[in-house]
């Protein structure tokens, strides 16, 4: 298959390296981060995807990928949801926890969605990623965004406590960026039976 550039629309290079990490040698693209402003929609969070790739594919001119995560509090009916990213600006990991520190209920939902457009006549792909945890204290040192206050279900550390090669297999955007990978490189199970 050919290696052509594949532009994935970002500036976080923390994103970029997750994604080429997961992807391997063998995907059909090569990946390219490419920094587009694009409007900042609201709504469900399979129309804000589909709207990003749509636009990002027009501007660029070949194929992309956009991602989108969202991080919603069961206490909260899913908010912050994909709005998640501004509530970071403002008040942080820290403040996301005390945000639920009175409530009983901290769980919580990490969801990455990845968007993929071959151009501007096709219709967009979305893969998608969940992982169940709850919100604590603010630890560790590695990781960005909410990985220093999300602890996935089942596991003793957040994110950001965990190794990069632990987070890698575990995360939201893992998840999402596997189903990519499987729909570009069908798995040879059948061959094998």
């Amino acid at each position: 298959m050919s290696r052509g550039t594949l532009y994935f629309i970002t500036s976080n290079m923390d994103k970029l390296s997750e994604v080429v990490a997961i992807l391997g040698k063998d995907f059909p693209f090569k990946l390219a981060s490419k920094k587009v402003d694009l409007n900042e929609y609201q709504g469900d969070e399979d129309f804000i995807v589909k709207t990003k790739c749509i636009e990002a594919v027009k501007l660029v001119g070949g194929p992309v990928i956009v991602e989108d995560t969202s991080l919603g509090f069961e206490a909260f009916g899913g908010l912050p949801g994909p709005y998640i990213k501004y509530f970071l600006d403002a008040i942080g990991p820290e403040g996301l926890f005390r945000m639920l520190n009175t409530w009983k209920n901290k769980n919580a939902l990490a969801t990455c969605r990845i968007g993929f457009c071959e151009s501007s006549n096709s219709e967009p792909i979305i893969f998608k990623g969940i992982v169940k945890g709850t919100i604590v204290e603010p630890r560790g040192s590695s990781g960005f965004g909410f990985d220093y206050c999300f602890q996935p279900e089942g596991l003793s550390e957040t994110f950001a406590e965990m190794n990069k090669e632990t987070k890698s297999k575990l995360s939201h955007r893992y998840a999402a960026v596997e189903a990519m990978k499987r729909h570009f490189l069908p798995s040879n199970d059948n061959e094998q039976s």
